[in-house]
């Protein structure tokens, strides 16, 4: 779900040699070529858009050629919001579902300290980002992921103590 730690766990993944693909990147450049500010409603809006006229692995589809024109052979995803995008990694290459999970608590405090256009302004905006988030499938990403960390309660080191070892495992088990 949306702050949980995703994109701090990249960070680490980055600094270790994966090639980062972020999928709101692309729901935000496609916002850019609309003219449209960056907002949370406009971005949920192009992403719900997207998935209705192309299908629900659109998004996943504009980050695919990115990845096949990479050099790099080791990806990290940030941003899965269903198994239909998980499949269409799939026919790229082995892949592996890590799940970063925290409490509603603590995502709204990692949102709102980030200070990004998109960021929910109050709980109820968060709630509906959480609600359109679901509706796409995110649910049953997490739900159906090969491994989970959770970040509740421990600090950025602690979070990226466990980013790298699974990173490091991950590495291991695909040569």
């Amino acid at each position: 779900m949306p702050g949980a730690g995703k994109s701090t766990v990249a960070r680490v993944a980055q600094s270790m040699g994966f090639e980062i693909i972020n999928m709101g990147d692309a729901v935000r450049e496609e916002a850019r070529r609309q003219n449209l500010e960056l907002s949370d409603r406009n971005l949920g809006n192009i992403m719900l858009s997207l998935r209705k006229k192309y299908g629900q692995s659109a998004v996943a589809e504009l980050c695919a050629d990115r990845i096949r024109n990479s050099k790099s052979s080791y990806f990290v995803i940030d941003g899965i919001r269903s198994t239909h995008e998980i499949d269409v990694f799939k026919k790229l290459g082995n892949v592996v579902v890590l799940s970063i999970q925290a409490s509603p608590s603590t995502r709204f405090s990692f949102l709102s300290s980030r200070k990004r256009k998109d960021a929910p302004m109050n709980e109820k905006s968060f709630d509906a980002r959480d609600s359109r988030e679901l509706k796409v499938g995110i649910g049953e990403a997490i739900a159906l992921a090969d491994f989970v960390i959770v970040n509740n309660g421990i600090t950025v080191a602690e979070l990226k103590k466990k980013a790298g070892d699974f990173l490091n495992r991950a590495k291991v088990e695909k040569q």
